[in-house]
């Protein structure tokens, strides 16, 4: 395969290449419904491989986007722990749930806020976007900065049995970096926003 990359030519931030670089090279042949529920849903594709071999793809499709907030006030940032039941374990995140396919990003990422934690904000900003397995599913994550916080009455779900912690951020960084906080979207909100205070400080653009 023939890469070319042009690194003084951008366009939009990204690597110029050639297009047939990008072009797919699989090629689907049929598909089949593994699995289905109100969340997700499981197929498996027969497939020719891009070395030309038969072979098989399981794809799992979400039906709602992961929204993420981070909530920061004076430096302090607001972390819920949850057990998961997925991993087996008890996690440290940032305050998250789910879109669906009609619902606006910023009206979910306010609802889950308001409901986890009990936190409104008068200000949003939208931080970023992921997809957070994208070698076996489609799930795409988007996140927020939330500040000017006011606190009020939460409104948790029957599946969420929580605890809200406000920590210095300095210590949400270290329990990020040492493997505490190891959900994708935290992580990704927690850096970014560390990075962009750092560029700030620096006076970068």
């Amino acid at each position: 395969m023939r890469l070319v990359v042009d690194v003084n030519q951008r366009r939009g931030g990204v690597l110029a290449m050639m297009n047939e670089e990008t072009e797919n090279p699989w090629r689907t042949l049929r598909s089949r419904a593994i699995y289905d529920n109100p969340w997700i849903s499981v197929r498996e594709d027969q497939v020719i491989r891009p070395d030309g071999a038969p072979g098989i793809y399981g794809v799992v499709h979400f039906k709602h986007v992961a929204i993420g907030v981070l909530p920061v006030e004076h430096d302090e940032v607001y972390l819920v722990g949850q057990y998961r039941y997925t991993l087996g374990r008890y996690s440290w995140e940032i305050p998250e749930g789910g879109c669906a396919a009609d619902e606006d990003h910023l009206r979910a990422a306010q609802r889950e806020l308001a409901e986890e934690t009990g936190l409104r904000a008068a200000r949003w900003q939208r931080m970023g976007a992921a997809h957070l397995s994208n070698s076996v599913s489609d799930e795409l994550a988007v996140w927020f900065l939330a500040t000017e916080l006011t606190q009020g009455a939460h409104q948790r779900e029957g599946t969420e049995q929580l605890h809200v912690r406000r920590v210095p951020l300095h210590e949400a960084l270290r329990m990020a970096l040492n493997g505490e906080i190891t959900d994708a979207i935290s992580l990704m909100a927690l850096m970014q926003y560390q990075l962009q205070r750092e560029r700030f400080a620096n006076g970068s653009a």
